[in-house]
């Protein structure tokens, strides 16, 4: 079977991962201790593509679970879904990255690689087909960016031919927790330009929106942004861990998301998303899913799509509907609002559809979208990170452990490139399609001419 190997880095990488085996674990019907529970026979089906089978039917997540100190991985093991990963899973030091990039990238991380790396290969190499890596961590510490971005180059080093995706979750201008924040994340950005296939960007910022707007949560905890994150990251991995109407897989998302191999940030997206009182009041269709998958109050970068162009979009419905009414919602988005898709890349909606929708719900719908908005997450982060490093403030921890302070210029121009490239995408059309016109209107000529 086609299995993934799942690594969680850094205090909240580990949060959004813990949360995530419990939500796949309700789903596939697989407690707290990995025993199967479920009444569903297409739930163990693909279970393999995160789950080893243990003996005694016992089901273990296919996970490596990594920090830099002891405190996270402690709440882990202590929670209620401690006893479910095996012990050898937990790699930690103890020292802690002190929220320092070149801590987790250069010495303190450096030094964990080792341990981290043969548990890694343990996996991949108890797996039968292994179709690819995925990493969730945030950019603003110093553990889930410096030490995860390291372990990244590491396993594109090894496994050349794998997919790596990353769920990276950004910091943002109005949650941030560190004043170094800037540094760590373009320092981060600089290396999955480099390394990841794809890399879904979620932001703090975005998912306190949906919560305070949507959800209607006055004091929203991190409990519930992981909440969020956890059901985007189901969303996602559905159409490989059930069967489903369309099969997609992580190399074909890949190579149906990624027009050019620098532009891999997606904006995830969940539909339905509804403020508890007013469940009721909504009847979930096709149409009312599409709606808010392409709401821009639902999106979970803090970017606005309307101010930028789609580039590609896929869209992974789930529960019973008719595969012919999903595309003909599709293909009426597309019509509607063709200014916001390039046109130079037609038919760039691509649909999975899974007949098993999450528990709670009759339906649900996972939005991915490649969008030339997201140019604007990297020009604020790249202003932050101007503002300070132009005073060389805080330099001195970063080039205390051995850095060079070239890697801060070259990180930044790479961004600045990154979003260049970005505005180049989103402005070719006018000049594209006078060309495209004159050929027309001279191929016609010759026609008549024939004619």
């Amino acid at each position: 079977m086609r299995e993934i190997v799942h690594i969680q880095i850094g205090q909240c990488g580990n949060q959004i991962g813990a949360k995530f085996w419990e939500v796949i674990g309700e789903e596939h019907g697989i407690d707290a201790v990995g025993s199967y529970g479920g009444d569903c026979a297409l739930q163990l089906e693909r279970i393999s593509v995160y789950y080893n089978e243990a003996h005694d039917k016992k089901y273990v997540p296919r996970a490596v679970l990594v920090d830099l100190e002891p405190g996270t991985m402690d709440s882990i093991r202590s929670s209620k879904l401690g006893s479910l990963f095996q012990p050898d899973s937990f790699v930690h030091g103890n020292s802690g990255a002190g929220n320092n990039w070149a801590k987790g990238h250069y010495t303190e991380g450096a030094e964990l690689l080792d341990s981290v790396l043969d548990v890694v290969r343990g996996e991949s190499e108890a797996c039968d087909c292994l179709q690819g890596f995925q990493i969730v961590h945030s950019l603003g510490g110093g553990t889930g960016s410096g030490m995860g971005t390291l372990l990244m180059n590491k396993i594109r080093e090894e496994y050349p031919d794998r997919i790596l995706n990353s769920f990276s979750v950004m910091p943002s201008p109005k949650v941030s927790d560190t004043v170094v924040e800037p540094y760590n994340a373009v320092l981060s950005i600089h290396q999955l330009i480099e390394n990841a296939d794809a890399c879904f960007c979620i932001d703090n910022e975005a998912l306190y929106d949906i919560c305070f707007r949507t959800l209607k949560l006055t004091t929203p905890t991190y409990g519930d942004l992981n909440h969020l994150v956890s059901l985007t990251m189901s969303g996602i991995t559905t159409s490989l861990r059930f069967p489903g109407q369309l099969n997609a897989d992580l190399r074909k998302l890949a190579v149906n998301m990624v027009p050019f191999p620098r532009l891999h940030f997606f904006i995830p997206g969940f539909a339905p998303l509804t403020a508890q009182g007013s469940q009721q009041y909504r009847a979930l269709s096709v149409a009312e899913l599409t709606q808010q998958m392409f709401d821009a109050r639902n999106t979970m970068a803090a970017c606005d799509p309307r101010h930028g162009r789609y580039l590609t979009v896929a869209c992974i419905f789930r529960g019973k509907m008719s595969t012919k009414e999903v595309d003909e919602q599709m293909l009426t988005v597309q019509t509607r609002s063709s200014s916001c898709f390039v046109d130079w890349i037609p038919n760039n909606v691509k649909v999975a559809v899974c007949d098993i929708p999450p528990p709670g719900l009759s339906m649900a719908a996972t939005f991915i979208g490649n969008s030339t908005a997201i140019q604007e997450l990297f020009t604020r982060m790249s202003e932050h990170f101007a503002a300070m490093f132009r005073r060389k403030a805080f330099v001195h921890w970063y080039t205390g452990e051995g850095m060079d302070i070239d890697e801060f210029v070259e990180a930044e121009s790479n961004i600045h490139d990154l979003v260049s490239e970005y505005q180049q995408i989103q402005d070719a059309k006018a000049g594209l399609e006078e060309d495209d016109e004159v050929v027309g209107e001279a191929e016609m000529e010759a026609e008549d001419k024939e004619g």
